[in-house]
């Protein structure tokens, strides 16, 4: 944690880093923008912090683009909120939110995340392939061979969840893991109290992708999230972007200190 305040000690840092929250997955030249320095300058700044886990990129063909990576505030948070109040935290920060009014942008909805967690790449790619680990931090059993091009089956709420087009897209074990987005059928909404109205709502959406990248770095695995392929505006991004944080500290407690904390 000491990389992330001495990251956040810089104004010009802390402006990058509004930035990407006003305008997520911007490239180094976009970043420059309004700032008076050089672009290697600003490039260093990102470095530091990417080092500090607060900005992670992607490549998209020739340009880096750049994301908040909202992987060490959730940990700061757990470490010094969650045992106090954090829902009252929360809720005098939705409120903010609500008051200032911040428009999102929706021209690239995609949700990036990094963590690090002390494991090895096989027992990470078991705790997203394996049932018996999936249901234990994400309450629901993904069941599939795990090639390219088989399908896969959600068991969510007691409802399996299967559709041709729910399959898997890339497979690498222990390295890359990508599959389509589960299908919002009636039997999944009604079991997870989705009102119908918001499931017709999604279910008219493309069909989403998430990616999972996994990168031994000593005694830790990097592991980067990728969920994208959304329209402009989609409610699916919204709700996975509240999602997938929970989920993946679920999963990364699970694999550190065997405990599990259960998403709901």
């Amino acid at each position: 944690m000491d990389e992330v305040f001495r990251a956040l000690a810089d104004p010009t840092r802390r402006r990058l880093l509004d930035s990407l929250a006003h305008d997520n997955g911007q490239s180094l030249q976009e970043l420059c923008t309004g700032l008076e320095m050089t672009r290697q300058s600003v490039s260093k700044h990102l470095a530091l912090l990417e080092r500090a886990n607060l900005v992670t990129s992607v490549r998209r063909g020739r340009q880096k683009l750049h994301y908040v990576n909202p992987a060490p505030i959730s940990e700061i948070g757990d470490r010094w909120i969650t045992r106090f109040d954090r829902a009252r935290v929360e809720a005098l920060a939705d409120l903010k939110s609500a008051l200032e009014d911040r428009p999102m942008q929706a021209d690239r909805p995609e949700f990036v995340y990094t963590t690090y967690i002390r494991t090895t790449p096989e027992r990470l790619w078991d705790a997203l392939t394996q049932p018996a680990f999936t249901e234990r931090y994400w309450g629901l059993a993904l069941e599939s061979d795990w090639t390219s091009g088989s399908r896969y089956v959600m068991r969510h709420h007691g409802v399996s969840i299967e559709d041709p087009a729910q399959v898997v897209l890339e497979a690498e074990p222990c390295r890359r893991l990508a599959y389509a987005w589960h299908t919002f059928t009636p039997d999944w909404a009604a079991a997870a109290g989705i009102a119908e109205d918001l499931r017709a709502r999604i279910a008219a959406e493309p069909r989403s992708k998430v990616s999972f990248e996994l990168e031994p770095q000593g005694d830790l695995v990097k592991l980067t999230v990728v969920h994208d392929g959304f329209d402009p505006g989609s409610t699916v991004a919204d709700m996975v972007s509240v999602g997938w944080p929970q989920v993946l500290s679920a999963l990364k407690t699970m694999l550190e200190t065997g405990a599990v904390a259960p998403v709901t």
